[in-house]
């Protein structure tokens, strides 16, 4: 595994399913990672959790993700990855909810260098594949300790570690602080992969290039354009029309059909996923350009607000740029029942006929997600 030269799609929690991990090979990506498992759940066998673990035939380059505190469940939990086609196990030192910091797992550990070194320590030498580290830049604003948790980590064996620009204080409040992420490269002689923000190739390239970082990561600007592997690779945006991103839709609809099932059951559980995604395709907006460009160098356009001001816009282009939960979910019932592309147009063209206005200051879409 090479932890250099490469972008990777991140380990997104509900997000990371594998039919969406399959959209985003379709559309460039190389190295996927998995949704984060619990890792004591893993040992005791449970079937969602071990879910988490499974990967498409086409991902040739997988990475499970788990959370862990103690050594003798991260790595069984990494022999369990690892029994099912993991290239590399990495260790979550960044969420952070609630639900995961209380369990003395995720960013928690940041508050505990020496722990987490011990743990690393246990992993490298009890699982047979490379073990990495996604941290945060520490627990508060006020505190960062990155650099120390980094230092340890190297010590301890990781191979790589990525590096969320945030606090664990910050969520997604902030813009990433790519200065911090590139010190923390400079000081390490292990892979550092930089992670935050990046919703555009020419983000992506400014950041990289200036941060010093083996490589990237990419969380919601995936959620938002799969498609942004591709652009990074060529170098130059895409901007699909309405009926194309309709189309991604739509595949997307058919890999979870394949993957959950075509039966009742199938689209129960289907349902709890797709129009989640369709919430993150609604902020899509093409962004290409010297005007973005040139606002990109100031504020990334990850956290910039996207106002709707463009008159006159198509049908079909306002149904996508909706961002009302009622409206993506009656989308993504007649995606599931669609019988071909032609169909799935034609069923969003009467939807977006039939749907009522937007009220008031709705039409405005934050890209951002906090």
């Amino acid at each position: 595994m090479d932890f250099r030269g490469r972008v990777f799609l991140a380990p997104l929690t509900k997000g990371g399913n594998l039919p969406f991990r399959r959209l985003c090979l379709a559309h460039g990506c190389e190295v996927t990672m998995g949704e984060m498992a619990y890792a004591y759940q893993v040992v005791k066998r449970s079937k969602s959790e071990l879910a988490l673990l499974r990967k498409h035939p086409d991902e040739t380059c997988f990475g499970a993700q788990i959370a862990a505190s103690r050594p003798g469940d991260a790595i069984a939990a990494g022999l369990a990855a690892v029994e099912r086609g993991a290239s590399w196990v990495d260790l979550n030192c960044g969420c952070p909810i609630h639900d995961i910091v209380r369990r003395g797992m995720g960013a928690v550990l940041l508050q505990r260098p020496a722990h987490l070194g011990k743990l690393v320590a246990e992993m490298v030498r009890g699982i047979p594949v490379p073990v990495t580290v996604k941290i945060r830049l520490g627990w508060t604003e006020h505190e960062p300790n990155a650099s120390e948790v980094a230092r340890v980590l190297e010590e301890s064996g990781a191979a790589a570690i990525c590096v969320h620009g945030r606090s664990r204080e910050q969520r997604y409040s902030r813009a990433a602080d790519w200065d911090a992420i590139a010190r923390i490269a400079a000081e390490r002689s292990i892979p550092v992969i930089g992670n935050g923000d990046l919703l555009t190739w020419y983000e992506t390239r400014d950041r990289w290039q200036r941060s010093g970082v083996a490589s990237v990561m990419l969380g919601r600007g995936a959620l938002i354009k799969p498609w942004l592997f591709r652009e990074i690779a060529e170098q130059r945006a895409w901007e699909p029309s309405a009926e194309e991103r309709l189309g991604i839709a739509f595949w997307l609809a058919q890999a979870m059909k394949q993957h959950f099932r075509d039966d009742a059951k199938g689209k129960e559980r289907a349902m709890r996923f797709l129009p989640w995604h369709l919430g993150f395709f609604c902020r899509y907006r093409p962004l290409s350009g010297p005007r973005w460009e040139a606002a990109a160098r100031e504020h990334p356009l990850l956290q910039t607000r996207m106002p709707d001001d463009e008159p006159d816009l198509p049908l079909l282009e306002r149904l996508l740029r909706d961002p009302r939960e009622a409206l993506h979910t009656a989308l993504a019932e007649q995606l599931w029942i669609a019988a071909d592309g032609a169909d799935a147009l034609q069923r969003a063209l009467d939807l977006a006929a039939a749907m009522p206005p937007v009220a008031g200051d709705a039409a405005e879409v934050a890209t951002a997600h906090g």
